[in-house]
């Protein structure tokens, strides 16, 4: 069968054979089927091993859309797509019809079945039966199964060998077991008194064709194996060709009357075939070959078309180099003379610069000035106790911001200084552990009084080390006073002074305050840096300027720091004085500068100036309240003293307490800055705009950023007013009655409107959403005298306490007044009608009894019901 296949896939070279042999195994067979699916086969040719175990996994690969040709033996179902194959029933019957009419003497036969419950077993005994039926003379004297094998006949045989001194004729349902029945007669001598017929008669060496024609066989029944046909007819299938179903082939009974003739077709058959593959051979050769000249033919083809291309582009390079190099001499030219005008150009702008540095110096030389003659006098007027207690506050915050500007403009000239003088240090060697203790003992009172435990500790009593003490001062008060500015009360400020490992020195200033995040410590030594959670304001060039000055000693400053839990400075210094050269020794030695006067801009900021003294309590209580967000100390207790006069003032000073502050109170105003800790001022007001609770509330926003696209971005955030830094408190507090008088005339208008189809729509959507489901939702249950405020909480989803707020913010009245005043409005529209009865108009409106309605009616309009409608007659 595996040849025939073979033979005719000769014919379609360019088809993939997959084969399998389970030898005998119906479980192997189903798992190799398994396999084939997974491997994507277009088509599956199978012989069952047995009908029953093999039908599942047919019927599996027939549903999956795949053709199955069923060769040789078939399942116990007709799910297949053609059948190629020997009657099996015929080949029993032809077997009994010749073993009939072979003999006239009484015939005893042994049948040698193959597998039990495979199909060609069954039908082959099937046919046989029928073959001798209607010949008497002929009786099966008994019936083995081989399983197909010719040991397993051998030893059936064996089991019933007293039987078999009767028997003539032997019919094996294959030529493998009638091998072994013609082996186990010769062992007991019979073979000559008994004929022995088999089925299959294949050809080739140890076939049955060979066996009849040895004699071992008396005659076999041609079994077509069907392998030239299963082929034939899996490619018409797999063309869309009409194909036969069943496919049936014949048979004939071969003995030693045609068995030479046989052997003859057999060999021409095969000769033929050889000469085949061997032309085929031949002509994959010959394709090779023919490959192999083709490939060459078209390198030879690309290589002459290239070698043409580029002669045509050498050629046009050439003629292009020619233009080419005029065009650069030409050029050439051109840049010598643009040289020539940028060196006159840079020479120019040297000069411009030297001029715009020498004008920023002499200004900011002329803003210290201005800052004395104002710092001199103001410290006049604090030693003047009459002054003091009138305008103490006033005259302390103009004395405290003008150190803080003058500290601006000092930081701002030594940095102009490094970056463009070149500013070279003049180091002597010096005691840095007690240069550090002095300059950190001027920060201890600032300490005590804002309750931060302050230590300074030190491996050493002395280290010398060469720097610049009239340079470095200026790191180490701008570390400590950040270190002091960013430690929340009862934290602790730690400076350490240590040697380390590489002949380097080692001062460290650390805190557990509020910490920067990975991005803030990567930019915080960048020009005018800022982070947006700072608590305080800066010029955002102070570490900068730290950073300059200590590379200009040949050290570093390393920085650790984790959001909300410390950060911690390390200024790194090398010891020794080889690293700096001869003109950066100072011959004399530098003194140690006067570290008070140049301490107190430093100090001055972390000065706390008290807020206004709370009022007592008999003063007049205020109609409105406003909520001031600001992160500056100083700006927030300004604007709380100057608002209070007006106003119940709350305060906050981050984005998240204002908003839980805001929820809290709410407020009938919120004043923010822009840039607060933890969520910004337009954050802010997106979230008091977003939330029902508070949506309602004006919010102005305060910022020193004033382009024209940063006031568009806060007006995007729903802020109702956009105000910029310095801006005129009167115009605040204007801006602020403004706002509170316009929500006022909504809640009139909304407490006064008796045509709900004609409200003003309110500024804010979610306002105006809340106001009309909250109407809404009254006007459908007026006549429910159950109706109360649980009912509306429960319709509008929110608490009964923002319920409350919501109504008296917006309406300016009660939940239960704003119920009675539209039941009593609606009494007043029916009355008019006069289309209803009192008592009928008093169950309308939601009133259960008609003397109680008349004696609300009376109480709000001066009138009983029934004398009201007397004048509307």
């Amino acid at each position: 069968m595996l040849q025939e296949m073979q033979m005719e896939l000769s014919l379609h070279p360019a088809a993939g054979f997959i084969y399998k042999d389970a030898g005998g195994n119906s479980n192997k067979q189903i798992s190799q089927v398994k396999e084939m699916l997974n491997q994507g086969i277009d088509l599956l040719i199978i012989s069952p091993n047995e009908a029953q175990p093999l039908t599942p996994i047919v019927e599996e690969v027939y549903s999956k859309g795949i053709p199955v040709v069923v060769l040789d033996r078939k399942t116990t179902s007709n799910q297949y797509t053609a059948y190629v194959g020997a009657d099996n029933y015929q080949l029993g019957r032809m077997a009994g019809e010749y073993i009939s009419t072979l003999s006239k003497v009484p015939v005893n036969v042994i049948e040698i079945m193959g597998l039990p419950g495979s199909s060609p077993a069954i039908e082959r005994e099937r046919g046989f039966k029928d073959g001798i039926a209607g010949h008497h003379h002929v009786k099966i004297e008994a019936k083995v199964f081989g399983d197909w094998l010719k040991n397993n006949a051998i030893e059936q045989l064996s089991q019933i060998k007293p039987q078999l001194s009767s028997v003539n004729y032997v019919f094996a349902h294959n030529d493998v077991m009638a091998s072994g029945a013609r082996f186990y007669l010769n062992k007991l001598n019979r073979s000559k008194n008994i004929k022995v017929i088999g089925v299959d008669a294949l050809p080739g060496q140890g076939g049955g064709l060979q066996m009849v024609a040895d004699g071992v066989l008396n005659a076999s029944l041609l079994y077509p194996t069907g392998g030239k046909e299963a082929i034939a007819t899996a490619f018409q299938i797999l063309s869309k060709s009409t194909f036969i179903k069943e496919n049936i082939l014949q048979s004939l009974v071969i003995d030693s009357s045609n068995v030479q003739l046989m052997k003859m077709q057999w060999s021409r058959i095969n000769s033929q075939q050889h000469d085949i593959d061997k032309q085929q051979s031949l002509l994959q050769e010959q394709r090779v070959i023919y490959n192999d000249q083709k490939i060459i033919l078209n390198i030879m083809v690309i290589t002459l078309v290239l070698a043409i291309i580029f002669g045509g582009l050498a050629f046009f390079s050439l003629v292009e180099n020619r233009k080419a190099n005029k065009s650069l001499e030409a050029k050439n030219e051109e840049i010598l003379a643009q040289r020539n005008q940028l060196v006159e150009m840079s020479a120019k702008a040297e000069v411009a610069n030297e001029a715009k540095f020498n004008f920023f110096t002499n200004i900011s030389h002329e803003f210290r000035t201005p800052l004395t003659l104002i710092l001199s006098p103001i410290d006049e007027m604090l030693k003047d106790e009459k002054l003091v207690k009138t305008s103490g506050k006033a005259l302390k915050i103009i004395h405290q911001n003008a150190f803080r500007l003058l500290s601006l403009v000092n930081e701002l000239l030594d940095y102009r200084k490094l970056e463009y003088d070149k500013q070279q240090i003049r180091v002597s060697e010096n005691d840095i552990v007690t240069y550090v203790r002095e300059i950190a003992e001027y920060f201890r009172h600032q300490a005590q009084r804002l309750n931060i435990n302050f230590i300074i500790t030190s491996e050493s009593k002395q280290i010398k080390l060469w720097f610049d003490p009239r340079m470095l001062d200026k790191v180490f008060f701008n570390l400590i006073a950040n270190a002091l500015k960013f430690t929340n009360e009862k934290g602790t400020v730690r400076i350490s002074i240590k040697q380390g490992n590489n002949q380097e020195v080692l001062v460290e200033i650390e805190d557990n305050g509020i910490g920067m995040t990975k991005d803030e410590t990567e930019r915080v030594f960048d020009q005018f840096y800022q982070a947006d959670h700072t608590p305080t304001l800066g010029s955002g060039i102070g570490l900068a300027l730290s950073k300059e000055i200590v590379a200009l000693h040949h050290g570093r400053i390393d920085l650790i720091s984790e959001r909300w839990k410390r950060t911690a400075f390390t200024v790194v210094l090398p010891a020794g004085n080889k690293h700096f050269n001869t003109a950066e020794i100072s011959r004399p030695e530098v003194s140690i500068p006067d570290l008070n006067e140049r301490s107190k801009p430093y100090t001055v900021d972390l000065e706390k100036i008290s807020s206004k003294t709370t009022s007592g309590g008999f003063s007049k209580p205020k109609e409105h309240s406003v909520l001031v967000v600001e992160d500056n100390p100083d700006l927030l207790n300004y604007l709380e003293e100057k608002l209070s006069e007006h106003y119940e003032i709350y305060t906050a000073v981050n984005g998240m307490s204002a908003l839980n502050e805001a929820i809290e109170r709410v407020p009938d105003l919120i004043i923010s800055d822009v840039v607060l800790p933890e969520l910004s001022g337009k954050g802010l007001c997106e979230k008091i705009k977003s939330d029902f609770r508070t949506s309602h509330i004006p919010l102005i926003l305060l910022t020193a950023q004033n382009s024209v696209e940063q006031q568009i971005s806060g007006i995007n955030a729903m802020a109702d007013a956009y105000m910029t830094k310095p801006f005129n408190l009167d115009y605040l507090i204007a801006r602020i009655q403004g706002l509170i008088k316009n929500r006022v005339k909504l809640k009139e208008h909304f407490t006064a409107a008796t045509d709900l189809t004609e409200k003003l729509p309110l500024p804010k959507t979610l306002d105006k959403k809340f106001v009309n489901d909250f109407i809404g939702i009254v006007e459908q249950n007026l006549s429910n005298e159950r109706f109360g405020v649980d009912e509306i909480c429960t319709l509008l989803g929110i608490s009964r306490v923002q319920v409350y707020r919501k109504v008296k913010a917006l309406l300016g009245c009660s939940v239960s007044d704003y119920i009675v005043n539209r039941r009593l409005k609606r009494a007043k529209q029916l009355l008019s009608n006069g289309e209803l009865t009192i008592a009928e108009i008093t169950y309308e409106i939601g009133f259960s009894n008609p003397n109680y309605f008349s004696t609300v009616f009376k109480s709000k309009y001066g009138c009983t019901p029934s004398e009201f409608r007397k004048q509307q007659c």
